[in-house]
């Protein structure tokens, strides 16, 4: 499939992407340059499903933005994203009964390989009042990994100085999850990685929410993603 012009990108941008539309204008510029980017760097691949500008365009801006705030960023841990029409299970099966995953980065076979529900996908960015947004959650996995682990500590974007207040201010935040006090998603304590790609949908889809009910994780990730709230 031929790539979205740059007319269209900027059209689908100010309809579905809201981080996009929050941007003053001469960054706009620059959001659209970038997806129109790793459009090109990056192949998108549909299985059983049909591909269509929509779906580069919102996989595109799901990888531009949690690295906006740095201006060389590139994935080196990506070579192709493939959509599925829907839900599949851990062995990345598009049927039978424990269909429960949306979106996952790729190991062995399927190494450097994201695997995104193009449902899921649609919806993270259609729903402009949830906290959720599978597109981002995969790839701020992708930036965690760049450092060698999936571990919630991105050492490739956080000053080392930093590294012990986030983990201490993570591990605070999971105890109030565990103890039903906070309205972040529970799947983050799943373990410290899955915490910090809940968190930062969150920060994405939501950031006058977060910071509004979690300042200072609002203050940390606004460290980690190089100054790049949309609130304040």
């Amino acid at each position: 499939m031929e790539l979205p012009s740059p007319e269209t990108i900027r059209s689908i941008l100010k309809e579905e992407v809201a981080f996009y539309q929050d941007l003053p204008t001469e960054r706009r510029v620059e959001f659209e340059t970038r997806v129109q980017r790793f459009l090109k760097k990056a192949k998108i691949t549909a299985v059983r499903t049909k591909l269509d500008a929509l779906d580069q365009v919102l996989v595109a801006a799901s990888a531009v933005i949690p690295i906006f705030g740095y201006s060389d960023w590139e994935y080196p841990n990506l070579h192709e994203v493939l959509l599925y029409p829907d839900r599949f299970d851990e062995k990345f099966r598009q049927e039978g009964h424990s269909r429960d995953t949306l979106g996952m980065v790729g190991s062995g076979a399927y190494k450097n390989v994201m695997i995104l529900s193009q449902q899921a996908l649609r919806e993270s960015f259609s729903n402009k009042t949830g906290k959720t947004n599978v597109g981002i959650h995969e790839f701020v996995h992708l930036v965690d990994s760049t450092d060698g682990s999936f571990d919630g500590l991105p050492e490739t974007v956080l000053q080392k100085k930093y590294v012990l207040p986030w983990l201490k201010l993570m591990h605070e935040e999971m105890k109030n999850i565990e103890a039903g006090h906070s309205d972040i998603n529970p799947y983050a304590l799943t373990n410290e990685a899955e915490f910090y790609a809940v968190i930062s949908e969150y920060f994405f889809s939501r950031p006058d929410l977060l910071k509004e009910k979690h300042p200072e994780l609002y203050e940390q990730l606004a460290r980690i993603f190089g100054g790049n709230g949309q609130e304040g």
